[in-house]
């Protein structure tokens, strides 16, 4: 395994000398129409593009996330002449750098992100692919874990803003219920690109509950039911001068959710953080007002950690202030007992989490580091070196 470099011009060179597959953009491009509900275009109306300008640039993004997809797996049905790209890069995972340069004068990645990242496109149900946005390839890791573990879609998101119950009750007058008042306020999770589109929590399971499944238990109904429940706004010309497309929904659905960070430390190596809790659903003007506060044109998730009240855990802002980044990768369930122990076999220290003691699970071999099982978890991970190097 290996880390492969595309600049991003490779795009426009496709583009340009025809290296795609003609009849799957035809067939790309005529699902998104059909599908892909068309949002609010937030700009000032001296600043909006012509409807012609909106049309190309829709058209752009649907060919660029077939041409991704092309990097990524290969095509065979590429153009004569074409063997060396129809090979493609055997990619388990991809990044797509975007900001700034690219965004300054071509449509962003919103649309090629969220549509791989989602575990359906025009083709019906498939296994999700892991495109992270900002190129962040630690958080794109940290999907691919939750991926391989879960057989899901996963969201990239960025850890944004913390809410306190007090600060809810002066921003909206509501006074928060559930596991947002448990565990003292939720944290907003919100990006322009590449949260899967599983997240909106459309779908459902057998008792009529909001759930991201397996890729392979998607049906027609479900991708038709998130499709629905998400709507596709212009890109605020402030953040994106080239324009484009981001997906934009709100996780209604209450589920159960684990959000990880895995962060690369100078003199140390990679460590893990862990957060399991729920996702929160608020009343809509609730959610409104405090949407607002940010891009209101982006996918939208509130988040509330299981706090402990003790350390990192003891409020939902100590997890925030704790993270080791502005990014977080977000799973469905709560599934940090089994990243504790798939760590273990990578030989990556757990730095944070609030699994309960009593579902972790580590060889036999840890307990030989000491009787604090963090700090054994740290040595023992140094004594027996990575698993791949």
């Amino acid at each position: 395994m290996r880390v492969e470099s595309v600049d991003e011009v490779e795009i426009i060179r496709r583009m340009t000398e025809g290296i795609y597959d003609e009849a799957e953009y035809q067939k790309a491009l005529a699902w998104a129409k059909e599908k892909c509900k068309i949002g609010f275009d937030k700009n000032p109306a001296e600043l909006q593009m012509s409807d012609e300008k909106k049309e190309e640039q829709f058209e752009f993004v649907v060919k660029m996330a077939v041409i991704i997809k092309d990097l990524m797996n290969g095509n065979k049905n590429l153009p004569a002449g074409c063997e060396e790209e129809m090979v493609g890069h055997n990619a388990l995972a991809a990044g797509f750098q975007g900001q700034r340069q690219w965004t300054d004068f071509y449509p962003n990645c919103d649309f090629p992100e969220a549509m791989l990242n989602t575990s359906f496109d025009w083709n019906g149900a498939r296994e999700p692919y892991i495109l992270a946005t900002e190129n962040d390839v630690l958080n794109g890791l940290g999907m691919l874990f939750m991926k391989l573990l879960t057989n899901r879609a996963q969201m990239f998101a960025d850890v944004r803003t913390y809410w306190s119950p007090e600060a809810v009750k002066k921003a909206t007058g509501y006074d928060l219920e559930g596991v947002a008042k448990e565990n003292g306020g939720f944290i907003h999770l919100i990006n322009s690109g590449a949260c899967c589109l599983d997240a909106n929590g459309a779908a459902k399971d057998a008792d009529g509950n909001g759930v991201m499944k397996p890729w392979y238990e998607v049906t027609q109904e479900d991708q038709d039911a998130i499709m629905e429940n998400t709507t596709w706004n212009f890109a605020d010309l402030g953040y994106f001068r080239g324009g484009g497309y981001s997906s934009r929904f709100e996780t209604k659905a209450e589920m159960p959710a684990t959000m990880i960070r895995l962060n690369l430390v100078k003199g140390l190596g990679p460590v893990l953080q862990i957060a399991e809790g729920w996702t929160v659903h608020l009343p809509e003007e609730v959610s409104d007002k405090l949407w607002k506060r940010t891009d209101y044109t982006w996918p939208c998730t509130w988040f509330a950690p299981r706090c402990t009240g003790e350390g990192a855990f003891k409020t939902a802002y100590d997890v925030m202030n704790n993270w080791g980044a502005n990014h977080g990768a977000i799973s469905y369930g709560h599934i940090g007992a089994d990243l504790i122990t798939m760590c273990s076999m990578l030989r990556i220290p757990v730095c944070m989490h609030n699994v309960p003691e009593e579902k972790i699970f580590r060889p036999a071999a840890w307990n030989a580091f000491g009787m604090d099982k963090e700090g054994a978890d740290f040595r023992a991970c140094k004594n027996y070196g990575p698993l791949y190097k």
